[in-house]
């Protein structure tokens, strides 16, 4: 079983409180990516990212002195998004961090596919990035099956964390022998189910956080997870998508 969840804009540098393990798979590809990053100008970098003026200049600056190899931070570590501040791993436990180092895959758009604890410098680049490298279009044919492959490698069964503008980076590569099992984290209004982009991103770092706490390796035991008020409805849920529902909208107002 192998878990996907999407990276975070924000990222830090971390290299007191854990070591990391090893260079992320794609290195490589990567570096390509870098060389031609530190090959634009700060107005077309600019326009890559779709920032303001304090953001572009610090990933400027990060782009022009990167170092793929050196002063690096766990990958889990790193990103500082609402995802992963609900996730909490900076308070895991031993047991807690095995778990996710053999079942947890972050997606990014410079790193292709990260184990918790590889190695990662803090970069600003997402998926859906109009990034043309190597003759290719975008992000997503620069990677094109490399990512799916490596997780069917790994995996039968993908537990589907992830945002649609990273999953898609791998959905449309795998073979129909591969699980890929999605989650909806939503509330009632009337006969519909609206999910909410937040309380989406927190539930999905809880519920990672409750994955590994509880070890769990099959997919039916998912259907317990209950924190941050979501239910299992099964009457909603589908073979390949689960539903679970937070029925009180006034507590998810309340966060």
């Amino acid at each position: 079983m192998r878990i996907i969840i999407s990276p975070a804009k924000k990222m830090n540098t971390e290299t007191d409180s854990l070591p990391w393990e090893s260079l992320p798979q794609f290195s490589d590809e990567a570096e390509r990516l870098l060389r031609c990053l530190q090959s634009m100008s700060y107005a077309e970098l600019k326009a890559l990212w779709q920032c303001n003026d304090s953001i572009a200049n610090l990933n400027y600056g990060r782009v022009q002195t990167m170092d793929l190899r050196r002063n690096l931070t766990p990958a889990i570590l790193s990103y500082e998004g609402i995802q992963f501040q609900y996730m909490a791993p900076g308070v895991f436990e031993d047991g807690q961090f095995a778990y996710i180092q053999e079942h947890l895959r972050i997606l990014s758009g410079f790193y292709g596919l990260l184990r918790p604890f590889d190695g990662v410098t803090p970069y600003r680049l997402e998926m859906r990035a109009k990034l043309s490298v190597d003759g290719k279009k975008d992000l997503y044919a620069f990677w094109g099956d490399k990512l799916a492959q490596q997780l069917c490698a790994e995996t039968d069964f993908i537990l589907n964390l992830a945002s649609r503008e990273y999953s898609k980076a791998v959905s449309a590569h795998l073979p129909k022998s591969v699980c890929l099992l999605r989650y909806t984290f939503g509330e009632r209004t009337g006969d519909k189910v609206i999910e909410k982009g937040t309380m989406c991103k927190m539930a999905r770092g809880e519920m990672v956080r409750w994955l590994a706490r509880q070890n769990i390796t099959h997919p039916e035991a998912i259907k317990g997870f209950d924190r941050l008020g979501y239910t299992y409805r099964e009457e909603l849920s589908g073979q390949d998508n689960f539903v679970f529902i937070k029925e009180e909208t006034k507590d998810a107002e309340s966060w």
